[in-house]
């Protein structure tokens, strides 16, 4: 069926399903990670599947992926929906005003350095201030991470800063984006004392 979405959530864990004549994509998502069951991220790309370890894994966060889509035309749909659905899984995990809202991080990667910062404000917006050396290589078009990275911010409602401050070879720059990207959104879903985190008491 085009464009049938599912989704099921309880407390910090949600699992969404999407599926278009395109691609077909499920995420479990976990804030931190529940039980012990390890992180299993299958798309059809091994880039995109290494950058997604990396941001459940130093965010702690419990990560199941599995994606497939017309990679006869090529990685967009499947990278963009990918997006959507992390996207959406991260929102209905969302309790505005239980949680700190605001995460920063700045990571290195040898010789790459990253900044994202963010606020779980329900108000999308994607700022990719990200420079590669060859926008494609055989394996993948590195284009394609600001438009995961939009899709993901406008589903979860997310404001997003992605700055690269630093960085030769671009596998390391999207390690430390990537990287820094799981430490602030860690950082921002930590539960909060405040009743809302807004001095207007609503977000």
């Amino acid at each position: 069926m085009l464009n049938k979405v599912k989704s099921a959530c309880g407390g910090r864990k949600s699992k969404i399903k999407r599926k278009t004549k395109e691609t077909s994509v499920s995420v479990e998502f976990s804030a931190p990670a529940l039980g012990s069951k390890k992180n299993s991220v299958k798309t059809p790309d091994g880039f995109l599947n290494h950058m997604l370890e990396l941001f459940a894994y130093h965010g702690g966060f419990g990560l199941v992926v599995k994606a497939a889509g017309d990679t006869d035309v090529d990685m967009h749909h499947t990278v963009e929906d990918t997006g959507i659905v992390l996207g959406e899984a991260i929102g209905k995990i969302v309790s505005k005003g239980k949680i700190r809202r605001f995460g920063s991080a700045i990571i290195p990667m040898d010789e790459a350095l990253a900044l994202v910062s963010l606020d779980v404000s329900g108000r999308p917006f994607l700022e990719f201030n990200v420079k590669f050396k060859n926008i494609r290589t055989a394996d993948f078009d590195y284009r394609l991470l600001e438009d995961f990275f939009r899709a993901l911010s406008v589903k979860a409602g997310i404001t997003i800063h992605i700055v690269s401050l630093a960085g030769r070879d671009n596998h390391h720059i999207c390690e430390s984006v990537f990287k820094a990207f799981g430490k602030a959104l860690a950082e921002a879903l930590k539960p909060s004392s405040r009743k809302v985190a807004s001095t207007k008491g609503l977000i």
